[in-house]
């Protein structure tokens, strides 16, 4: 079970709960959840590098398969030996593209496609390119969660969506922007 260092913040979006956590994304239980991908689907440092362990090398074959994606791009792939069924890699906006906001909102559409059509019923997002991508916190959350927002609103076979995240800023922004969604 994972533990939140916060109070566990969640919101209903008709028959779907959005829970904001504090945990490391990649230790959580989930039928899927998304990583910030490479546009080569590399494993590399961060979430990458956790995800290319404690997974094991079967993940990075799988994804060896696939071309690589343009910004806004998703595939799903197996976990490996992670706690997670499966794992949607989404290429996301990095630093100061033009149009962060646009890109990020496809990316997240392309992700919760990719969810829909796996039948998944539980996913994880981390805080879409804040941190290492330089998206600032608040845009991610304002982006991220009007996006889940939309989604949720309409048909959909997603029960829970959990926004993940490892720092307190981001805690911060998603607990303020989920805040102001009610």
């Amino acid at each position: 079970m994972s533990q939140t260092l916060q109070e566990d913040t969640s919101i209903q979006i008709n028959q779907c709960v959005v829970r904001l956590i504090r945990d490391d994304i990649t230790d959580i239980e989930v039928d899927a959840f998304v990583y910030y991908a490479q546009h080569d689907l590399a494993l590399g440092s961060g979430f990458g590098g956790a995800i290319a362990v404690r997974g094991g090398p079967s993940v990075q074959k799988e994804l060896d398969e696939f071309d690589p994606l343009e910004t806004g791009g998703a595939i799903v792939s197996g976990a490996g030996n992670l706690k997670a069924d499966s794992i949607i890699h989404a290429v996301g906006p990095r630093f100061r593209e033009e149009d962060i906001e646009g890109k990020l909102r496809t990316t997240m559409i392309n992700a919760l496609r990719r969810a829909e059509e796996k039948g998944f019923r539980r996913i994880a997002f981390p805080a879409m390119g804040a941190g290492y991508y330089g998206i600032l916190p608040a845009v991610s959350a304002e982006v991220m969660l009007d996006v889940i927002k939309s989604h949720l609103e309409g048909e959909t076979g997603i029960s829970e969506v959990i926004i993940c995240v490892f720092d307190t800023p981001q805690f911060n922004a998603f607990q303020s922007t989920m805040t102001n969604l009610n």
